[in-house]
């Protein structure tokens, strides 16, 4: 429980507090540790744009995937072996940083989540909820 309230504190943190980007929107960093993101839960605006950095620090590779729940059951069940052509989804070597810019829509519907699908991860905890206010 205290682990969650951290990713949570540290998420809206990072979602308040982040720096501009290019074209008016934000960057969010996120980092991996022991294959779990620093934050488990981002707010962010309708329409906003955000830049997401991603600092992988553990010794296996991970995958960021922005999106709905119908977005986040295909590349549960997919076999891509890698990502970054599409917006809001990109995979990040071991020990590498990598990023990708996603523009979320109006705030009506269920929350988009984010995660990681390479085998066993999203039911190990890899994932999250950004909700858009």
């Amino acid at each position: 429980m205290k682990l969650a309230t951290v990713g949570l504190v540290a998420g809206l943190a990072l979602a308040a507090a982040s720096g501009g980007a290019d074209g008016g929107g934000r960057t969010v960093t996120l980092t991996i540790h022991h294959s779990r993101f620093s934050a488990s839960e981002l707010r962010v605006h309708p329409g906003e744009r955000v830049r997401f950095v991603v600092r992988n620090t553990d010794p296996i590779a991970h995958e960021l995937i922005i999106g709905d729940q119908t977005v986040q059951t295909f590349h549960e069940l997919g076999t891509e072996a890698h990502h970054g052509d599409r917006p809001g989804e990109i995979s990040v070597a071991a020990g590498a940083t990598a990023e990708t810019t996603y523009r979320f829509g109006p705030a009506a519907g269920p929350p988009v989540l984010f995660g990681c699908h390479l085998p066993g991860h999203w039911a190990f905890g890899m994932h999250g909820t950004i909700r858009v206010v």
